[in-house]
């Protein structure tokens, strides 16, 4: 059978995994990252109902002997890092999607390393044994079949969909297996009896365009025909960089919101200084209590990595959302800076631009020295460790 040359690798409960690899008493148990909600958790916890973004004590009524262990981004990012040594060890085609998957083209090495189902099930040996951690691979022709396949292996899998085989693959899934169908999406589909990709693949496109709208419509009906024409891309420098962090559902101080969003911003902007980059168009997004989302953006009139600038936009794009949080309650707060440039970091206000700069620099540089918690700015000082966020995709 032919076979299609993306490989989408995906960490198999990243963070849980990394605490159970580095603690070998968790190895086989229930495992919670995260206090107040549940940044990750392992299959065990999984398998008695446990899911991310759960709040901790919900987690803990349905799995009561789960061991909680606290986030340790240091160490996820390293794993990460490693990983990603041997995804570019495997292939030089490689395009990282968040800090735990990553797209691979394979096709330019069947004659050196074989078929790319061949290169897949090597790639999956050689991060268990280089890293020690678990890693589930999809192999089709497009990258959207690739994730889906990666998806449908897990965990610990390997699964290739073979050209021949694309549709009847896909048209078996449920629906929600289409990029872009949530939780609303999904809701209308299934009141209009559409359960399956196959049947949205049996639709006219301009039915699904007349019940989800244009975008909505055009996309879907795409994908359930697997079209999808973008190559793995490789070196594209990102259009944006952003992190998010779940809550539980509260309720929720304007001081402990502040926090949050502190913390976000802190990270963002340092991680945007280590990369020589500096952006424009400032970002929040919110998860209400219903599960409903909310973006809002403001645009700098120049570029800037500055925190405290950033943080000073985040809390007003914030602050304008109040009365809804208050009202809807909220669940998750993401940031994320954009329109970013190569260009010099030039702050947004006027005042002290040195002395801001100079902050930002001798921060960066007592956490690189001595790790990301041994400077905390004073509202965090006591405060848990759970506020620390995971990276979101960078955008291109």
């Amino acid at each position: 059978m032919a076979e299609g040359t993306v490989l989408h690798a995906d960490l198999d409960a990243f963070f849980a995994s990394v605490e159970q690899r580095d603690d070998p008493s968790l190895r086989g148990r229930p495992v919670i990252v995260g206090g107040g909600v549940v940044l990750a958790a392992s299959y065990e916890a999984k398998a008695r109902g446990v899911r991310t973004a759960m709040g901790g004590r919900q987690a803990l009524r349905m799995c009561p002997d789960a061991i909680v262990v606290p986030p340790r981004m240091d160490a996820y990012t390293q794993a990460s890092r490693d990983v990603f040594e041997v995804f570019h060890d495997t292939t030089p085609l490689v395009e990282g999607l968040s800090i735990d998957e990553a797209f691979l083209e394979v096709g330019g090495l069947r004659l050196i390393r074989g078929a790319p189902s061949s290169i897949a099930a090597q790639l999956r040996v050689d991060v268990m044994q280089r890293v020690g951690l678990p890693i589930s691979v999809g192999v089709a022709r497009t990258k959207y079949l690739a994730k889906v396949a990666s998806a449908v292996s897990k965990p610990e899998g390997l699964l290739v969909v073979p050209v021949e085989g694309e549709l009847e693959f896909l048209h078996g899934l449920p629906v929600e297996r289409l990029w872009g169908v949530g939780k609303v999406t999904s809701g209308k589909l299934r009141e209009a009896r559409i359960v399956t990709v196959g049947d949205v693949a049996a639709m006219y496109e301009v039915e699904l365009v007349q019940l989800l709208g244009a975008a909505s419509g055009h996309h879907l009906h795409a994908l359930a025909h697997n079209r999808d024409p973008r190559p793995v891309q490789v070196g594209t420098r990102r259009g944006s960089m952003g992190a998010q962090h779940a809550i539980g559902r509260g309720p929720h101080s304007p001081a402990e919101l502040d926090l949050a969003l502190l913390t976000l911003v802190d990270r963002v902007t340092r991680r945007m200084r280590s990369a020589g980059r500096t952006g424009s168009t400032v970002t929040i997004s919110i998860r209400f209590g219903d599960f409903t989302r909310s973006t809002s953006s403001h645009t700098l009139p120049r570029p800037t990595a500055h925190t405290v600038t950033v943080l000073d936009v985040a809390r007003q794009l914030l602050s304008s959302r109040t009365g809804a949080i208050k009202e809807r309650g909220i669940t998750l707060i993401g940031v994320s800076i954009g329109s970013l440039d190569d260009s010099p970091a030039q702050l947004a206000l006027p005042l002290d631009v040195n002395s801001g700069a100079e902050l930002d620099d001798a921060i960066d540089a007592v956490r690189d020295k001595f790790g990301s918690r041994a400077l905390r700015r004073a509202v965090q000082v006591g405060k848990a460790d759970h506020t620390e966020a995971p990276l979101l995709p960078d955008r291109p």
